[in-house]
């Protein structure tokens, strides 16, 4: 062992090392603080690694060991590792910030709930960016066109691995409540700071779609749902009219998603702000025989709820609506522009300009769809666009990889 040429022994003493001076760092001196990488350190650290990849791959014409730091057995040792600390990820819930020292269990201490934080992490982290680096200018270096398939892979990995890494350090995620017809330019980030952004957003409009709501029977005095150990609810559906509530018959006799209240006990349909879903309901009792009918309604802020009593202690009433979608109309301004961006943000529909990324995050969830605000998430990614560029790079070198493996079986 350690005698030249270096093969799978070494790899795994080498790498199994780095892990434990990782342990050890993870214990003395805490996880990795990611801020030391700021811009601009990071694009200082990333040059560093550019050359040190750069020297390794020219030292490999008269060292052994840039041969087999660029070699097979080292990589494969280190995907190992890196599938390893994957597994672990998977199985120990990651946390997104860092318990108090008094509170720290064996899996915090060690950095197993924070991997990507956690000495070992980040050296084998850097130790792969090394390695393929180096390799891929090494083979850049002895170019050969029967091979774009592997600079396209290798390409594409290295840069999604330097990008995503590196640039987490430049990640910000801000807060921002905007009222309804106002201009905001202030967000507040994940320290609960008040900052001014250089991007601003302006709603025109928030609205939602809502779900039928539920019924359920209530105790009138506590307003738990029956029975109390195991609640049951009926989804309103005038496909499925009918239903069984808590030892009670239930038929949907007339339903109005927009309803407003035209007397003190009835409904009618009107399309407004304030309207609430209405259902007119029968309720019988099977074992006394005793029936109940009348409306009922979740209500709003604009209106009242109203439920149907059953007898001295329950009552039948309706859940508040869910949402099935909601939807901001916004105009985005950024300093560096002259002009704005007008854009609608859903839930999984996100708008992009530039480093920035807007999300759907929320509302005034006690006023539903009558809210006069919208919360919206702002990403700020400047290292995005590389992130995915080396995710295209990867994906095209697999895909010719795959047609080169095809055309030579064929």
């Amino acid at each position: 062992m350690w005698q030249h040429p270096w093969h799978w022994k070494e790899s795994i003493a080498f790498v199994s090392g780095i892990l434990l001076t990782g342990l050890l760092l993870q214990l003395i001196v805490g996880e990795f603080d990611f801020e030391l990488l700021r811009y601009p350190m990071n694009t200082i650290v990333g040059g560093a690694i550019v050359l040190l990849s750069a020297a390794i791959a020219l030292g490999c014409a008269r060292s052994a060991v840039c041969r087999w730091y660029t070699g097979v057995p080292l990589a494969v040792t280190l995907i190992v590792a890196f599938v390893v600390t994957g597994i672990i990820m998977g199985l120990t819930p990651q946390s997104t910030a860092r318990p108090a020292e008094g509170t720290m269990h064996f899996t915090s201490r060690l950095g197993l709930d924070r991997m990507t934080r956690a000495w070992p992490f980040v050296l084998l982290y850097f130790l792969t960016l090394l390695s393929l680096g180096a390799l891929f200018i090494r083979r850049l270096l002895h170019f050969q066109r029967s091979d774009y398939a592997f600079y396209l892979n290798h390409a594409g990995l290295w840069l999604l691995l330097f990008a995503a890494g590196l640039g987490a350090a430049d990640m910000e995620r801000f807060l921002m409540r905007v009222p309804e017809g106002e201009v905001e330019w202030r967000g507040t980030d994940s320290h609960g700071r008040v900052m001014q952004l250089p991007i601003a957003i302006e709603l025109y409009d928030f609205s939602m779609e809502e779900y039928p709501p539920s019924l359920t029977i209530i105790d009138r005095k506590t307003g738990a749902s029956q029975p109390v150990e195991k609640p049951e609810f009926f989804p309103i559906d005038p496909k499925i009219p009918r239903g069984k509530l808590a030892g009670w018959d239930i038929q949907l006799l007339e339903y109005i998603h927009d309803a407003v209240r035209n007397s003190d006990s009835t409904y009618r349909e009107i399309h407004m702000p304030g309207a609430s879903p209405a259902a007119r309901i029968k309720a019988r009792n099977p074992v006394t025989g005793v029936e109940r009918t009348g409306w009922v309604c979740a209500g709003n802020i604009s209106q009242l709820y109203m439920v149907l009593n059953l007898d001295t202690n329950l009552c039948v009433a309706a859940t508040m609506p869910e949402p099935r979608r909601f939807v901001s109309d916004i105009e985005v301004y950024r300093k560096d522009q002259d002009a704005g961006t007008r854009a609608r943000l859903e839930v999984n529909r996100p708008f992009r300009t530039g480093p920035w990324t807007i999300y759907q995050h929320g509302y005034d969830s006690e006023a539903g769809k009558l809210s006069e605000y919208t919360v919206v998430e702002l990403v700020y990614d400047p290292w995005l666009t590389l992130v995915y560029i080396g995710i295209i790079l990867l994906a095209a070198g697999s895909v010719c990889m795959l047609w080169g493996g095809r055309r030579r079986t064929a």
